[in-house]
């Protein structure tokens, strides 16, 4: 059985950083682009960040960019979220997916793999 386990979340204040973990079990993501996806109370969950598999090329919603580094640790089956200057703006629901093209990720099509979530607060 596939799980993908989201750590790291927390109540921060404006201004601060988290870094999520993201780690899956029951496969390597070593052919697997990674994601990290948010959701607010009552919307649908919205691209954040991705990481292609193989090049490692990453991509970011204009929202995050320049604050959110997303990487991998394909040795440890676990992908990243670094969020620093963090704004009130970023408080979510936070979950990592899985696909095995990173433009199906960017362009948020139905993911292979969701994990159940982190939550994130950030307070002003």
């Amino acid at each position: 059985q596939v799980q993908m386990v989201e750590s790291g979340g927390g109540l921060v204040q404006a201004g601060d950083s988290l870094r999520l973990a993201c780690v899956t079990s029951g496969r390597t993501i070593t052919n697997l682009s990674m994601g990290w996806f948010r959701q607010y109370p009552g919307k649908e969950r919205e691209f954040v960040a991705a990481i292609k598999w193989g090049a490692w090329s990453t991509f970011y919603a204009d929202s995050v960019k320049g604050r959110f580094t997303i990487s991998r640790d394909d040795a440890k089956n676990t992908v990243y979220l670094q969020m620093d200057a963090l704004k009130s703006e970023d408080t979510a629901v936070y979950y990592c997916a899985a696909h095995t093209t990173v433009q199906a990720i960017v362009q948020g099509r139905p993911m292979e793999l969701w994990g159940q979530g982190t939550l994130v607060t950030v307070s002003s």
